[in-house]
């Protein structure tokens, strides 16, 4: 029998995307490399618990679940989330970010200091700038300002963050032409919270971190859920956020959200090149007829 593992998801690092394992191990993902598993043919997807913790009930989930968390799990794991709002008095610094993630799309939202860009490159925002420094419900009430006052969203889904990647604008300036936009829009604001202290407009752009410089090749699916005795097989040709882009032969390229692999007994593929997971085609809008 094949040894099995258990995949914990993705990490953006300063080198670039990485697969992590339960028991630490790491599998870097440069350019290039051949991302290929298969589900184990009597598998079962199980929670994945919280909070460093297993599920004590060792519940199944969906295969299209993206959190691979039980109801209870899932609960519990966020009773204690900065992102879920149920935190108040966490007293580290924490910075509101514009990103934009393609035409129309851009959001507002904080994270802490100390994590740097990380929380952007695992949203798959395609282009940032701060906005602005302080305590966290400094932070907080700025987020909830933009919203109100000039209807920015604090979510964007990843679908339609996938289904902009392959036409994004060419050059870095148009790019980052909504953020400064909006970021001139948001900093003359009336109520801006006075412990936060605004920063000014400098856009990072990930085009090149992601791998989609110079044009990425036309998404034409992405995978809908893991199943047992199912095989993935690609070379990797861009990642962003959760998602691998993985060139499939004689398919085009497929988008995996690797939240998909958690919770499953994964093991080497039986065969090389096979792909037999659920593949959704990717929507696009239908062109006029003049």
């Amino acid at each position: 029998m094949a040894r099995t593992w258990r995949c914990s998801g993705l990490r953006w690092t300063p080198h670039g995307p990485v697969l992590v394992w339960d028991g630490g191990r790491r599998s870097a993902l440069p350019w290039g490399k051949r991302v290929a598993f298969a589900v184990a043919v009597d598998a079962i997807r199980g929670c994945v618990g919280a909070r460093g913790h297993a599920c004590p009930v060792r519940a199944a989930v969906p295969a299209r679940s993206t959190g691979a968390r039980c109801e209870e799990c899932a609960r519990l794991d966020r009773a204690h989330s900065v992102a879920a709002d149920t935190i108040a008095d966490d007293p580290r610094p924490y910075r509101v970010y514009l990103a934009w993630f393609g035409p129309g799309m851009v959001k507002v939202g904080i994270t802490a200091v100390e994590r740097g860009p990380a929380r952007l490159l695992e949203q798959g925002a395609v282009c940032f700038s701060w906005l602005g420094t302080g305590p966290l419900m400094a932070a907080r009430r700025t987020e909830e300002l933009l919203r109100a006052a000039l209807q920015v969203p604090d979510r964007i889904p990843y679908a339609e963050k996938r289904a902009v990647r392959s036409s994004l604008p060419a050059s870095a300036d148009e790019r980052a032409a909504e953020v400064r936009a909006l970021h001139a829009r948001a900093v003359v604001l009336d109520a801006w919270p006075e412990s936060l202290v605004p920063e000014p407009c400098r856009p990072v752009d990930h085009v090149e971190p992601f791998g989609l410089a110079g044009g990425s090749a036309v998404v034409v699916g992405d995978v809908a859920g893991l199943v047992p005795g199912g095989q993935v097989g690609g070379e990797l040709v861009a990642a962003a956020g959760p998602d691998l882009h993985l060139a499939v032969a004689g398919r085009g390229v497929v988008v995996l959200d690797t939240r998909l692999m958690t919770g499953w007994e994964l093991a080497p593929p039986a065969a090389a090149g096979g792909f037999t997971v659920p593949v959704r085609e990717l929507r696009r809008e239908q062109e006029g007829l003049f």
